[in-house]
């Protein structure tokens, strides 16, 4: 029988294990600061205008909020940051971080640099995944046009069949190396063409295993119910379902829209129907488990807690090679490395690029921090318990 390994998230020495004294100090420096909504406001205004008159703020950035969320420059680097974790049994899984980058030349560039990063992950067990945005891929404006279900000019079309070409090749390539790929999700009203995208790859490449994985953001009051049904399609279509579970990325964004345009707001109308719809995604994912894969991205340590205790009601191993938990890089450690500690499959979403084209990943990240109710200051009070346990 199963015995649920002891757990505990409160456990700093293993949760900073991996830090030295130093960088255990930065830490607390960042996240003291990043916790002051003024100025993060002011770094989201103040960072991209310095990049643009040519100031030299890279170094300042890259050795403070760049380190602490970054893997690095380039793969290489991210490469040295994985293997730093994959000493603690902390796997990654990298993300090209570039984002916002319009231009098909743009779209046609950044398709190497995913293909690139499934080679280097090829047979390494440390590195599990690969996370893709259909955004990187696919003008903005296009996706949009698909959502409304809009007919394609004869242009356009070929423009679409150009983004299908480039997901289809990094698929193949993940499938071939046997290293998944995370389709993240995107905003509402460009979501519909990444669903189709998501599901068209499934039912292609997760004939035997679970290659491609799509994400469902439980924030949204409409995608309990679509993961139901996502699993019925792959069943009918004679595949494995690829899950990956958040809460949401896009909230304020969502509801600011949904008031403009007089529609009514996909988001959830309180947090607490936004756990409730995780929980039971949890359980839904966990009850058909022999037909799909569950990727658990959340830093909640209720939900978190959850999976560990329905795995082990179900006699369900700690490394059951369909269950993988993941935190980003940076954050949550506590959850993390204690996950690692205890035996389960877990990972940090490891952004990596130049530290210009990677900001606006940053600069939602600490935005992101200072709305999450207290989630700095969980955060802050583990590191300095931490501190005060080494005397530092």
């Amino acid at each position: 029988m199963e015995t649920q390994p002891f757990i505990s998230f409160e456990n700093t020495a293993i949760a900073f294990e991996h830090r030295t004294n130093r960088s255990l100090k930065k830490a607390n420096f960042l996240f003291s600061n990043i916790g002051k909504p003024w100025l993060v406001k002011f770094g989201a205004f103040a960072t991209p205008l310095a990049f643009k008159l040519g100031l030299p703020v890279k170094g300042i950035i890259k050795s403070t909020i760049f380190d602490q969320f970054c893997g690095g420059e380039n793969l290489e680097e991210a490469a040295a940051t994985a293997q730093q974790l994959s000493r603690f049994g902390v796997g990654a899984t990298l993300d090209y971080g570039v984002e916002a980058m319009e231009g098909e030349e743009n779209y046609d560039n950044a398709v190497p640099e995913f293909l690139n990063a499934i080679k280097y992950a090829a047979g390494k067990k440390h590195l599990p995944f690969i996370a893709i945005k259909i955004t990187g891929f696919a003008r903005f404006a296009l996706l949009e046009k698909l959502h409304a279900g809009e007919p394609l000019s004869a242009e356009e079309d070929r423009e679409y069949t150009r983004v299908r070409s480039r997901i289809n090749t990094i698929v193949e390539a993940g499938a071939m190396h046997k290293v998944g790929v995370l389709i993240d999700a995107e905003e509402s009203w460009i979501q519909q063409p990444v669903d189709d995208l998501a599901d068209a790859m499934m039912a292609r490449y997760n004939r035997d295993e679970v290659i491609v994985y799509n994400t469902f953001q439980l924030y949204r009051h409409d995608r309990l119910e679509f993961l139901k049904t996502s699993l019925q399609k792959a069943e009918q279509g004679g595949y494995m379902l690829g899950a990956k579970l958040v809460r949401g990325a896009y909230m304020e964004k969502e509801r600011k829209r949904a008031e403009e345009q007089s529609y009514q707001s996909p988001i959830q109308p309180n947090k607490q129907s936004a756990d409730e719809d995780y929980n039971e995604a949890i359980h839904f994912c966990l009850d058909h488990i022999n037909k799909l894969g569950l990727f658990v991205g959340t830093h909640n340590e209720q939900s978190t807690l959850l999976v560990t205790k329905l795995m082990a009601d179900r006699h369900l191993p700690p490394n059951h090679p369909r269950i993988h938990f993941s935190q980003l890089y940076g954050m949550s450690d506590n959850i993390t490395f204690n996950l690692a500690h205890a035996g389960y499959h877990v990972t940090k979403y490891l952004p990596y690029g130049p530290v210009k084209d990677v900001m606006p990943y940053l600069i939602r990240r600490a935005q992101e921090n200072t709305s999450i109710a207290g989630q700095m200051g969980r955060e802050l009070g583990l590191i300095r318990k931490e501190m005060k346990r080494r005397g530092i």
